[in-house]
Parts: structure tokens; C-alpha cells; sequence
């Protein structure tokens, strides 16, 4: 079954030269089978056997949200106070969430994941990536890529998140269990493999170590890179050809030419900025040098609990640099890059049907009314899932 979604104030598509932002006004779009078979000026648009009027209201591809941690338990509030009262952050917290995690039942964790997985369509994210890292034994990683296979096709093996306390510093022993056990019990539910390359956590050769195994074992690899200072996370992604390298928020210029020469995206986080008082990064640097950009949310219960991907276009628009079309190519293509993808992100012809219905006339609302509720309507895989018969 066709539908004609037609009267589209903005269609945001991303099928500009290169894949480049692109749009147009009072536009239509037609979704077949799953797909997107048309895209064009209203007054041109074919026959279909269901018709959507968007009422002059934008229209943008899902978002893709590339970097999510939402398998635990607990909660960190008392951290997030303490920070805003001028303590600074540390990787360490983490340890927290790992005990509330191993603690809790599949169900919990499911019931808490499935939660998440909600929030983020009811604003606009049809394609999330998950990771695992707060269990940090065999048992606990296996069960969290597992219960994030069930939610998104996107599960990343994080179990170098950070050394858990009962092994008492001895990384590596610890980077040994990763590599092996672990990974083997975690792989075949995944799709990537990730590490925490910082001070706090895992150096430059440990995350070599980790890394290579994932790739040994059939996983594409990612990193967290840079986030707490200067380091070696940047040029690790690059040397070993991850597909994006996260946080990237203290970067020398040879970390910058890294990321532009290896085709490795730079995947920012603006919420963590928001929930930890660092420095945004410098996202200008990175578009003149000619790196791909990515958004996202980095939702977790300790340095960034929001699930707001319009709240982090908002972020990047006001704290980052970026134009309102930057931001919006970054958190839909860029995400998509950032995931290897090229069937969403965009709204070219054949592309799935991932699209948001905004109740605003243009993606600028996104950045122009912060925190307001712009979500009309969702649409993944051509099928409605949110806003009903409302947005019609």
C-alpha cells in the first residue's frame, strides 16, 4: 500500500550533492512498500492509495541516534548535583551504574531499555545504536547485547568501558577477559566493538588490543575518544579504520587531520557538555577541515541523561557553531555514516521510509524553540508509529 504524504511545508531529504543537506518547500513524498518511491514538488506528486496532509508542516528523514548506553539500572542524580555544584567529572561513576546493573533482572533491565527505546521515537529517533559496558562480567555483557538485540540491529560490545572494581587495577587481566571470554559469549549478538580510550580507563595499546579482537572476530570497531583530555583515542580510530570516533572535544590539529584523512566520522555529544560543564567541542574546526560530523545523544544515567536528539541539535546549533542545516544533516546523515549506513539518514528515492513530521514549518524549530515538543508524527520503515490519525 502507497501513501502520498503532500502540502510538506520543508522536505528536509539529504540528497544534495554528495549526499549534502538538501530541501525543498511545498513538497510532496510517497512511501511504497517500506520505501521512499518519490520526492518532488506537491502539485507534481503521483496517485496513491493513501493520502497524509502535512498541513505546511516540515518533514525530515528519523533521526539517527549513533551512540546510546541504555542497558542498566539505577541512577545517578546525586552525581549530577555534585557536578553542578562544581565537582568535576571522572570516568569512575561508572562503577555505580555496574553494580545496580548486575544487580537487577533481565526483565528490569529489559522494562528500563524498551522505556528509553520509547522517549527516543516520541522525538524523532527511528535508528538507535546501543552498547552494552555496564555489566562488566561474562554473564552481564552477554545479557546486555542480547536484550539490546531485541530493541535495535545497531548493538555495540562495549565491555572495555572500564576496569570493574574486582579485578583492583590489574587492566590487564581485565583487557585478557575482553578479548576472549567475553567477546566470544558477546559477538554474536553484536555488530561493533567499542572502548573507553582515556585516562580512568584504557590507553592507547589496551584499546589497540581490544579492538583488533572485535575486528578478529567479525565486529566493526568504534571509540571513545578525547573526551576528558587530550589523548591517543583519535589516532587509534584512525589507525585501525574505525567508523567514528565519539566525544572528539580536545583535539589537536593532528587529530583533526586524522579524522579528515581516514574517513573515521567525529560523533558529538553536546549533551554531555550540557551535563558535565566541559568544553563543547569545536564543531566549525572539524566541518572546514572537511571531517564528517555526526550528533548524538550519548544517553546514559551518568554524563548524559537525555534522549533528546531535537534537545542536541539545539546544543550544537547554539554551543557548537553549527548552522541549523549542519545540525540537522549531522544527527540524520551523519548518524547514518557514523553506522555505516546508506539506507537512512536521507529521504531519496529508495531510501527506508524513516521520516519525522515536525509540528513547525521548518527544521529550524528544532534550534529555534528549544525544548518544546516538535515531534507531529513518526514514520519507520514507511509504517506509522506515531501521531495517529492526527497527522493527517
Amino acid at each position: 500500500m502507497s501513501t502520498l504524504i503532500t502540502n510538506i511545508g520543508e522536505l528536509v531529504t539529504n540528497a544534495g550533492p554528495g549526499g549534502g543537506f538538501a530541501a525543498m518547500d511545498d513538497a510532496a513524498l510517497v512511501i511504497d512498500d517500506g520505501r521512499v518511491a518519490w520526492t518532488g514538488p506537491a502539485a507534481s506528486a503521483p496517485a496513491a492509495d493513501d493520502r497524509v496532509d502535512a498541513a505546511g508542516r516540515a518533514v525530515l528523514p528519523g533521526f539517527v541516534d549513533s551512540h546510546a548506553h541504555l542497558v542498566f539500572a539505577g541512577e545517578r542524580a546525586a552525581e549530577f548535583a555534585a557536578r553542578m555544584a562544581g565537582v568535576p567529572y571522572r570516568a569512575g561513576g561508572i562503577a555505580s551504574t555496574v553494580t545496580a546493573t548486575r544487580a537487577a533482572t533481565d526483565a528490569q533491565l529489559e522494562a528500563n531499555l524498551r522505556r528509553l527505546a520509547a522517549e527516543m521515537l516520541g522525538q524523532g529517533t527511528t535508528t538507535f545504536e546501543c552498547k552494552s559496558g555496564y555489566g562488566l562480567t561474562v554473564a552481564d555483557e552477554a545479557r546486555s547485547v542480547a536484550l539490546a538485540a531485541r530493541v535495535t540491529p545497531e548493538v555495540t560490545f562495549l565491555g572495555a568501558h572500564v576496569v570493574p572494581p574486582e579485578f583492583g587495577g590489574a587492566t590487564d587481566r581485565y583487557v585478557d577477559l575482553v578479548r576472549g571470554p567475553m567477546l566470544r559469549a558477546c559477538a554474536p549478538h553484536a555488530r561493533w566493538v567499542d572502548v573507553f580510550c582515556e585516562d580512568g580507563a584504557f590507553g592507547a595499546d589496551e584499546a589497540r588490543a581490544v579492538l583488533a579482537a572485535g575486528i578478529a572476530a567479525g565486529l566493526m570497531p568504534r571509540i571513545h575518544a578525547n573526551q576528558l583530555g587530550p589523548g591517543p583515542g583519535v589516532q587509534v580510530a584512525a589507525e585501525v579504520g574505525a567508523a567514528s570516533a565519539d566525544h572528539c572535544t580536545f583535539l589537536s590539529d593532528a587529530d583533526v587531520d586524522a579524522l579528515a584523512s581516514s574517513g573515521t566520522v567525529a560523533t558529538l555529544l553536546p549533551g554531555v557538555e550540557f551535563s558535565t560543564r566541559q568544553p563543547y567541542p569545536d564543531a566549525r574546526r572539524l566541518l572546514r577541515a572537511g571531517v564528517t560530523v555526526a550528533i548524538a545523544t550519548d544517553c546514559n544515567p551518568g554524563s548524559c541523561f537525555t534522549s533528546s536528539m531535537p534537545f542536541c541539535v539545539a546544543l550544537a546549533v547554539r554551543e557548537m557553531g553549527m548552522t541549523t542545516r549542519q545540525a540537522v544533516w549531522s544527527a540524520t546523515a551523519g548518524g547514518a555514516r557514523a553506522l555505516r549506513r546508506d539506507d537512512i539518514g536521507h529521504l531519496g528515492a529508495g531510501a527506508r521510509a524513516d521520516l519525522v513530521m515536525l509540528a513547525a514549518p521548518s527544521h529550524a524549530y528544532l534550534a529555534y524553540r528549544p525544548g518544546v515538543p516538535q515531534v507531529a508524527a513518526v514514520w519507520r520503515a514507511g509504517r506509522l508509529v506515531l501521531g495517529g490519525r492526527s497527522a493527517r
